[in-house]
């Protein structure tokens, strides 16, 4: 029975999947999380086109973001470690220092998700521009308005001066900077994190299911009215920066 149990629980997260980075019916219903990623999937839709070629998807996880991508080969990297070789879709693994390939081997490198987790900035941004070709892009999301997460492995939140200034200084010119939920959507969130980690009985997909069940008239109703409430672009939930490499001065 707990064999099939669990099978029954793999099958049902691998369908549910998707519904927890694409804005659906399903995800309004069972997301807690929906309000941001929501956004941040209609955000890199539209800033998608803006890059191509062979592109690197730092932390990759599950490759969620994979479909809105016209490339021509999409490399997952992830860091080397038991359970992300059991659980992620990643193509290579590394030490979480230098990236296993050469230098100028790709057109776009992808983190989402990933920067404030890096406690050695100068270094990932090292290696990102190594392996870009010149004149590659670098495309990154960074959550700005959101609780601690995958503790203690929480490192950092930038502005979006605060992470120009650091692109510019590791030799990228940034090109695009877009602010992703900056409207009554910030507090909605914030209102179903606070569900889902406090008050949500249970662990897994049960904690996920009553999360769900307590933030369905959330999400209902506030999809409804955050187009009708003014917008606050200095308090938002994410940042897409997209950088270029800058020729050596």
């Amino acid at each position: 029975m707990t064999v099939r149990t669990d099978a029954l629980l793999k099958e049902l997260r691998k369908r549910l999947m998707p519904s927890q980075f694409r804005p659906s019916l399903l995800g309004m219903l069972t997301n807690p999380f929906y309000f941001a990623r929501s956004n941040l999937h209609k955000n890199l839709a539209t800033i998608s086109g803006k890059v191509g070629g062979r592109m690197l998807d730092v932390g990759c996880g599950q490759k969620p973001y994979r479909h809105l991508f016209h490339v021509s080969e999409h490399v997952g990297l992830e860091l080397d470690t038991p359970a992300n070789r059991e659980s992620k879709q990643a193509d290579c693994f590394y030490d979480g220092h230098a990236f296993p390939f050469p230098d100028e081997s790709f057109d776009t490198v992808f983190a989402s998700q990933v920067f404030e987790h890096v406690f050695n900035p100068d270094e990932f941004l090292g290696e990102a521009r190594r392996v870009l070709r010149p004149g590659g892009a670098l495309l990154l999301t960074i959550p700005f308005v959101w609780e601690e997460h995958e503790q203690p492995f929480d490192f950092a939140r930038y502005s979006s001066f605060g992470v120009t200034h650091v692109l510019e200084k590791h030799g990228f010119k940034v090109q695009q900077v877009v602010k992703s939920g900056g409207d009554l959507s910030v507090v909605l969130q914030i209102w179903g994190m606070y569900v889902y980690k406090a008050l949500a009985p249970g662990k897994g997909l049960v904690k996920a299911a009553a999360a769900g069940l307590m933030t369905i008239p959330l999400n209902t109703a506030g999809s409804l009215l955050v187009p009708l409430m003014p917008k606050n672009p200095d308090l938002f939930l994410d940042l897409l920066v997209l950088a270029v490499k800058a020729e050596p001065r």
